[in-house]
């Protein structure tokens, strides 16, 4: 069987991007800058995404694309006879499948918001944004509607092929994506009292630098620069099995965070003009875009329509995430199992509507489960995932990468300069050997504590 591929380049960035640009880049990134010291914080998010986040993400890309197969196959194909690496890779998709039971119900919520929006719910200023949340939160039959059309919708996309269906469907998410944050964005600025939050959400702030202390700052730039391109699941391998030889794969790295980059500072711009125009505390938690947004619309001339953008712009940037990792867990079937795409699809579709319900009952009917200490399901879930196969499995892609044991540093490095662009330096090697794995462990260290 052929393996697939993009049909361009640019279609590779956009549905690469898609996967990282998340829920998370929207309000975590905006308020940790606002919180931990405004402009200095951007600086060292933008440091350790260039001594963290890109080289893993050359690592797992250059499996992929240097073994044209997806987690287990990649593995399988790179390592030593004898040795035991593509066990992580099946540890991986459990970890696709962790992120997703819970992912498909937080980006349900967004196609619901932006449907409450559109319909009207909001347009009247004295609507309780808390009740509609909770009430949501309380009715497991309206849950459970938008994560099955997320679920369907995403695996459909996937049914279709990688450059007829998902390759086409992503780009005009993330084209979409792109225009509506700068719609968004232009508009916030223009708000009465817009400088003041764009003030404080970028101007560096030494009172809050120290308040946090340096130590936190460093510390929550580090782990946003690392978590926010969802490294060590295998979700971005994926992709670099699809992808061709002509440009190297720093290049490429580079121009993925680049993106994600811009929609998390870009949201930053949405978020702090309108809150400071109506004096409303921006919030890291849910919250935020549940309930305090909503609010600002309600206020806002035209809130209606700015409501039903911004959560269309949520719909687009989650489902871009969804599809993405369900293509890994479509051609992870396909790979191991020898299973159509479509058969592929539909199975892992009905797996996921029922793996996705405990999390929407953790809400409800199940409200009362605790699994992990005090945290509910859906955090459990996130804690798993967060805290443990994210950098757990970045550290095994690397130590693959660049042990002797594993693909090794010098194969690692002739499928990352392959083709045209930015080349990885072979000096890097002591640095990826003894210093990237303890910054990883840190990471790991600081999440179980």
């Amino acid at each position: 069987m052929n393996r697939e591929s993009f049909g361009s380049r640019v279609g590779f960035l956009l549905v690469s991007a898609g996967c990282a640009i998340g829920i998370g880049n929207v309000w975590k990134f905006p308020w940790l800058a606002g919180q931990y010291g405004g402009g200095l914080f951007v600086l060292f998010y933008l440091v350790f995404l260039v001594i963290m986040g890109i080289p893993v993400l050359t690592m797992e890309l250059a499996v992929g694309r240097g073994s044209r197969q997806s987690a287990v196959g990649g593995y399988r194909a790179l390592e030593p006879a004898g040795s035991k690496w593509h066990i992580h890779g099946w540890v991986a998709i459990i970890g696709c499948y962790l992120l997703m039971m819970y992912y498909t119900t937080v980006s349900g919520w967004m196609v619901s918001y932006f449907w409450k929006f559109l319909t009207g719910t909001f347009s009247q200023a004295a609507v309780d944004a808390d009740g509609v949340f909770f009430g949501m939160l309380g009715n497991p039959v309206e849950m459970c509607i938008f994560m099955v059309l997320t679920v369907i919708a995403g695996f459909a996309v996937c049914a279709g092929g990688v450059r007829k269906s998902l390759e086409k469907v992503n780009k005009f998410l993330m084209i979409g994506l792109l225009v509506l944050i700068v719609v968004l964005a232009v508009h916030s600025l223009t708000l009465p009292g817009a400088k003041a939050g764009l003030n404080f959400y970028l101007m560096p702030s030494v009172e809050r630098i120290r308040d946090a202390g340096l130590g936190k700052v460093i510390s929550a730039a580090m782990s946003q620069a690392f978590f926010t391109l969802s490294l060590g699941v295998a979700s971005m391998e994926i992709f670099g099995s699809y992808m061709s030889d002509k440009h190297t794969l720093t290049g490429e790295s580079v121009r993925i965070c680049a993106l994600d980059t811009f929609v998390a500072l870009m949201a930053g711009l949405i978020i702090f003009p309108a809150c400071f125009s109506y004096n409303v505390e921006p919030t890291q938690t849910v919250a935020l875009i549940f309930m305090t947004l909503p609010r600002i619309f309600m206020d806002m001339p035209g809130g209606r329509i700015w409501g039903t953008l911004f959560f269309l712009f949520m719909t687009f940037a989650s489902f871009s995430t969804v599809t993405a990792v369900f293509e890994n867990l479509v051609a992870t079937s396909i790979d191991n199992f020898g299973w159509g795409r479509k058969k592929a699809s539909w199975i892992n579709c009905a797996f996921m509507l029922v793996a996705s319900l405990p999390c929407l009952l953790g809400y409800n009917l199940w409200s009362n489960v605790h699994l992990i200490g005090a945290r509910d399901i859906l955090d459990s879930e996130d804690f798993i995932v967060s805290n443990l196969l994210l950098p757990i499995g970045a550290i095994v892609y690397l130590l693959f990468c660049v042990s002797k044991k594993g693909w090794g540093f010098d194969n690692y490095l002739a499928e990352c300069n392959k083709g045209d662009g930015l080349k990885m330096s072979p000096k890097l090697k002591t640095y990826y050997l003894y210093i990237l794995p303890i910054l990883i462990l840190i990471l790991l260290i600081q999440g179980l504590i």
